[in-house]
């Protein structure tokens, strides 16, 4: 789950980020401010991975605002810059920020530099999935995952204790998020290769360590297969027949 935090006194702007970023799974909204103290407090208590920060004269020198952060966190956020003009640019970049958006802000701006953030932030660093349904949030940890099974417009998680547990969206919105150690080996199944014991090229099936379940795979994702086959072999001694 990616935190983000909104430094910013326009509703308009506050609720455009929102609403793009709830088409992505993965992102949380912990808050908006656009007091200094309030700000700081926030960033420096939940340590957001992304905060959303407008540097026209919201906060008294935002750059030393971001700076100040650095001192007290090691978990430096990723930050976007807001701006009305573009005569800032050069210093959003001498200061460090990730990407400057140029009010008012455009979904198609806010979701381009949602994409670039979502190829920074490292997908291993993700240990936990979150299913929101309205008001409830379930969250499963990703290395007791042995599978997904898609079933029309959800998705089934095969969980290491046993439990099969359904969420509302495609097998593609997850595909997106979840960490490298998953793979994707036929159009219904992603695969959790820390729990793979069996590859059977012959038969198409790939055998799970937890409950012997028989997981298919197609030609269509084979170089998935081989690349899984790689890993799993670096980490095992050969024994050739």
């Amino acid at each position: 789950m990616r935190n983000y935090f909104i430094i910013d006194n326009n509703t308009q702007s506050i609720q455009s980020i929102k609403n793009v970023l709830e088409d992505y799974y993965e992102f949380n909204c912990i808050g908006a401010s656009s007091e200094y103290n309030s700000a700081m407090n926030t960033i420096l208590k939940e340590t957001p991975d992304l905060v959303f920060f407008n540097i026209d004269n919201i906060i008294e020198n935002p750059f030393k605002f971001a700076q100040e952060l650095n001192l007290f966190n090691d978990d430096f956020p990723v930050f976007i810059a807001i701006s009305s003009s573009k005569e800032k640019v050069y210093d959003v970049i001498k200061n460090g920020f990730f990407d400057f958006l140029l009010n008012p802000l455009t979904e198609l701006e806010i979701r381009k530099s949602v994409l670039k953030v979502l190829k920074k932030i490292p997908a291993q660093s993700r240990k936990n999935i979150c299913l929101k349904s309205y008001k409830d949030y379930q969250y499963l940890k990703t290395d007791e995952i042995l599978f997904l099974k898609a079933d029309n417009n959800t998705t089934d998680f095969y969980m290491n204790d046993g439990n099969i547990i359904s969420a509302y969206k495609t097998l593609k919105t997850f595909e997106a998020i979840l960490p490298n150690n998953f793979h994707r080996i036929h159009k219904s199944y992603i695969i959790n290769k820390n729990f793979v014991s069996r590859i059977q090229y012959g038969k198409f099936i790939c055998t799970i360590k937890r409950n012997r379940h028989e997981v298919p795979f197609t030609k269509t994702y084979i170089g998935n297969i081989e690349s899984m086959n790689k890993d799993l072999s670096e980490y095992s001694y050969q024994s050739l027949n």
